[in-house]
């Protein structure tokens, strides 16, 4: 039974869950963490291509359909818990993948970017994989568009339908597909904590400029002759952030 409440639709689309599962692991992967295992269906396809499998499950009626269902998989671990409140870490670097709940999909994206991994693939709601893509310029593009390129290079692989879910959700899916990289590094970003946090004050009001939303911050005389400060956040690339924040964020 799905739990609205949780998100759950379940995929049940023997292509698409090939599909994804072949995103995940195009090759053997050593150790692969599935974040919302629901009933197994991808599970069962991450144990046939991976050395091994950490499922992390929230629901304790899932929980216990999944331990009889994959109860002789030895290379299976299946883990009763929030993933929000996992540190995904633990385990060393690995491949994290997932049928994301529409609720927790940002925040465990943004995790994931926090943590060392392989790659990951998920999927997720139609509008999140825009504005994970989005570029400059357009309607979709903002803070978390920023947030996972300083972190990843970020690529939607295909749509899925709502017919291939039960219960159908009422959107369309997207599954995206994110390698990690050390752009912080090339960008001359040493504390990205403090710079999202600079990105996150230029996007505070997307219809002002960025001169207007910091000059409370940096006063507008330290603004005044910056010729990128004049624009909206919505119109500056990762690196014309980064070359912002460099001139007005004591080193």
């Amino acid at each position: 039974m799905s739990r609205q409440r949780l998100g759950q639709h379940f995929l049940s689309s023997a292509s698409v869950l090939e599909r994804i599962a072949r995103a995940a692991c195009p090759e053997r992967e050593p150790l692969v963490i599935e974040i919302g295992p629901g009933q197994g269906a991808l599970t069962e396809r991450f144990i046939a291509r991976a050395g091994r499998v950490i499922a992390i499950e929230i629901d304790p009626g899932l929980v216990n359909l999944l331990r009889q269902k994959l109860a002789a998989e030895a290379r299976f671990t299946l883990v009763h818990a929030d993933a929000l409140r996992t540190d995904l870490s633990q385990w060393g670097p690995a491949v994290i993948t997932g049928n994301l709940p529409y609720y927790a999909a940002t925040p465990i994206i943004e995790q994931t970017l926090e943590t060392e991994f392989r790659h990951a693939v998920f999927l997720v709601q139609k509008e999140v994989a825009a504005r994970l893509t989005a570029r400059p310029g357009t309607r979709d593009y903002g803070y978390l568009s920023i947030r996972t390129q300083l972190f990843a290079d970020v690529e939607a692989l295909f749509d899925v339908a709502p017919s291939a879910f039960r219960p159908p959700p009422k959107v369309y899916s997207t599954v995206v597909r994110l390698l990690p990289h050390r752009r912080a590094a090339e960008l001359g970003i040493a504390d990205t904590g403090r710079f999202l946090a600079f990105v996150a004050q230029c996007f505070r009001h997307k219809r002002k400029t960025i001169r207007n939303n910091l000059a409370g911050v940096y006063g507008k005389d330290a603004l005044a002759n910056d010729p990128e400060a004049s624009r909206r956040a919505e119109e500056l690339t990762l690196g014309q952030f980064a070359n912002l924040y460099r001139r007005l964020v004591p080193s």
